[in-house]
């Protein structure tokens, strides 16, 4: 089975948070929401934003709500995206931003199940 093909985008601030899913197989990015959408597992997993003002600078975690409340308790720098409530954000000026990047990192690299949505199949 082929690879997919992965867009190439012009260096992102945060880029060094998504470096250790580059490596795996079903790794892919796309642009959505004027951020760069990363794909796992084939779910959405992050989405780096850096674009204008808050709530658009930091990462986005799409999440089914249902795993909203252990995530939040798990990762407290988390809050429920005020645009995209489905989803949680987390703002790149908080202090504790690159620890808790970090931990999303490796519940997405375990697959963890509360990680990620499924994209809706296109018609």
């Amino acid at each position: 089975m082929a690879k997919k093909k992965t867009q190439k985008f012009p260096d992102h601030p945060q880029r060094w948070v998504i470096e250790p899913l580059m490596n795996e197989p079903t790794y892919s990015e796309r642009s959505m929401f004027g951020a760069r959408a990363c794909y796992l597992y084939n779910r959405l997993m992050l989405l780096l934003c850096s674009r204008g003002a808050e709530p658009w600078q930091g990462l986005l975690v799409p999440t089914e709500r249902e795993h909203q409340p252990s995530l939040l308790d798990e990762l407290p720098d988390l809050v429920v995206h005020p645009v995209i409530g489905k989803w949680l954000y987390m703002r790149e000026d908080l202090e504790a931003f690159d620890d808790t990047a970090l931990k999303l990192v490796d519940l997405i690299m375990r697959d963890d199940p509360r990680m990620g949505v499924v994209p809706k199949s296109k018609k």
